[in-house]
């Protein structure tokens, strides 16, 4: 798995290439847990990851008591139709998950 990072400001965003699954999260975790202290606001890109399953869900709306103690912001971008129906699906099954507050760019409607 590749990860690319760009931090501006106080926003970071990751961008994985590649499947996110349970193979891949401590990956991505470490990703997050790396960055700066003062990075509050965390945007996942993701136009290159070629699929994803729970594990994505967890990495969205799930911390890890290893994620660190600083509360961040978590947004995602450049949807693909498989992330589309699993956000969906989430939605469904989750009410209280806030799929459509996360979503940066529109890519929700996008992707259908």
């Amino acid at each position: 798995m590749y990860v690319s990072t760009a931090v501006e400001g106080t926003t970071v965003r990751i961008a994985p290439v590649g499947p996110i699954d349970y193979d891949t999260l401590p990956a991505l975790r470490e990703a997050v847990r790396s960055l700066p202290p003062d990075v509050d606001t965390v945007i996942w890109d993701l136009r290159s990851a070629t699929f994803m399953d729970v594990a994505g869900l967890h990495l969205l709306f799930g911390r890890a008591p290893e994620d660190g103690p600083f509360p961040r912001t978590v947004g995602v971008e450049r949807l693909r139709p498989q992330h589309r129906r699993l956000l969906l699906l989430a939605a469904r099954v989750f009410p209280g998950l806030d799929v459509a507050g996360i979503i940066r760019d529109g890519s929700l409607e996008e992707a259908a």
